[in-house]
């Protein structure tokens, strides 16, 4: 890769410090890509995690270890690394439900952070990193995750200045891309945390190439309070989705719905054959009184039917009334359904293929092309932090250099995409919709605003708004913008070759 190879380049002509970042640099980019899941407290953010992984390993009730960076990534024999401030490791033992002990055994403030391997195929290709949850009851935990995530400043009579402690910095530093996790209710300051942290972990803001948001717990959303769901539920959690997705872009490339209880009882194993023979039991049940016993969870667990209360416990446990409610229509619907085909039907409802199916299109289909700006991010800040003014012009140089190769174009969209998602370059809205529309997607279709057009028009498209980026770029542009706007029309001029030269 063009950027690795910059770094190699400059390793003996920089201080040995600055070489030693450069050395971290590659190693990053030689790593799967990393993604930082973030969001509020209790907002289900290591059930999504457990979800995604395809296995119930992140504890999601409030401890310890929930207060605390857990980073997942791939080995070849399954550990968990309690990792100190001072840089001692050690070891720890899986619980016996297969999850991290809730409770570490060790004095937690002395801890940096948690690193869990997995022979787990999912993060082969990307490590995921579970982060304390804002918004804590826990006056330490809140001070913790604050500062682990950079919201909030240190007190005018510690020592230093605002930045992370270096091993909170090295414990999340690698993240490149971020899942952040709200529900019903985007706060205000959910910009504000949304930027606070994507700045801790990345170093660079945050925008629709290296972060989407999930609505999760989608199935408490109330639908009569959503104009235009016509009272369903998973339409309303569409409708809310939409809504929030305007409030959080530019940073964040989607909002999508999700229930992450039943997205990880259905993908971790957690859902059984016995859980299936119990809702079978229940839609045995008259139909006035299941959904007399599905108005709240009170009601469900202490009705007197021939379903154990316990039983019904566990249900709600994995799935909820709304899992519960979906399970039994599957059921009524094919008596004969399979627990595996139940359990499909489930995972069909949670929404996590979608979300997985975004992950792929936003973050593992550009892994390279994110890493390599998050690494030219990383270079330039480390020679900037040299305090050479001759090191600091020569990778700048450099830079310059790798930006005007044509293989290099990537880089410079997503450069350009994030200087105009971040508003340092200021573009009219409908070309700023523009740049992020064509730097945000991987379907030609949907960059050039045409899903569904067939080859000639998209061509055509191309083509015409190559030619009108050029020419801004020429008359009328600010500097800046001529900038971003020679970017924008390469990438649709290369867009128009692709189309004409690939075979239809």
């Amino acid at each position: 890769m063009s950027v690795a190879n910059l770094c190699h380049r400059l390793q003996s002509q920089v201080s040995a410090r600055t070489a030693a970042g450069f050395a971290e640099v590659l190693r990053r980019l030689g790593a799967p890509l990393q993604v930082a899941v973030a969001g509020r407290i209790k907002s289900g953010k290591s059930t999504l995690v457990n979800a995604l992984i395809g296995r119930r390993v992140a504890p999601t009730d409030i401890g310890e270890c929930t207060r605390l960076v857990t980073r997942f990534q791939y080995g070849t024999v399954d550990r968990v690394e309690i990792v100190f401030t001072d840089g001692r490791k050690q070891v720890l033992p899986f619980a016996s439900d297969g999850m991290i002990p809730a409770e570490l055994g060790v004095d937690i403030t002395k801890v940096s952070h948690i690193e869990a391997y997995l022979t787990n195929a999912v993060l082969q290709g990307m490590t995921v990193i579970d982060t304390p949850g804002l918004g804590s009851l826990d006056a330490a935990s809140v001070s913790r995750t604050e500062l682990l995530l950079g919201a909030a400043k240190q007190s005018k009579d510690e020592e230093g200045s605002d930045e992370l402690d270096d091993t909170s910095r090295n414990a999340v530093a690698g993240a490149e891309a971020v899942l952040y996790v709200v529900t019903q209710g985007v706060r205000a300051d959910d910009q504000q945390a949304l930027a606070a942290f994507t700045a801790a972990t990345a170093s660079r803001e945050a925008g629709p190439v290296n972060a989407i948001a999930v609505l999760n717990k989608a199935d408490t959303i109330a639908p009569e309070s959503v104009d235009g769901s016509d009272g369903d539920i998973w339409k309303a959690a569409t409708i809310l989705s939409e809504k929030q997705a305007s409030t959080l872009k530019p940073r964040v490339a989607d909002v999508l719905p999700v229930i992450g209880l039943i997205a990880e009882s259905a993908e971790s194993g957690g859902f059984t054959s016995a859980d299936a023979e119990a809702l079978r039991q229940l839609a045995e049940l008259d139909d006035d009184v299941l959904q007399t016993m599905l108005i709240s969870a009170d009601i469900f667990t202490s009705w007197e039917c021939d379903v154990p209360a316990g039983t019904r416990l566990r249900l709600l446990e994995k799935l909820d009334l709304f899992g519960i409610s979906h399970a039994v229509d599957a059921v009524r619907k094919e008596p004969e359904i399979t627990a595996g085909a139940l359990r499909r039907s489930l995972l069909d409802a949670s929404g996590l293929e979608a979300v997985r199916h975004r992950l792929s299109i936003v973050f593992a289909a550009r892994a390279d092309g994110i890493k390599a700006a998050a690494a030219l991010a990383s270079v330039t800040a480390l020679a900037h932090a040299s305090g050479d003014p001759g090191e600091r012009q020569r990778v700048h140089d450099a830079i310059e250099v790798l930006l005007a190769k044509p293989e290099a174009h990537q880089l410079r969209l997503l450069e350009a995409l994030t200087l105009v998602a971040s508003g340092a370059v200021d573009m009219p809205e409908d070309l700023s919709e523009e740049v992020l529309r064509v730097g945000s997607n991987a379907d030609i279709g949907a960059q050039l605003g045409k899903p569904g057009a067939n080859r000639p028009e998209l061509a055509a498209h191309a083509l015409e708004r190559a030619g009108w980026w050029r020419s801004f770029a020429s008359f009328g542009a600010t500097p800046a913008q001529s900038r971003v706007a020679h970017v924008v029309h390469r990438a649709y001029f290369l867009i128009w070759q692709q189309l004409r030269e690939s075979p239809a």
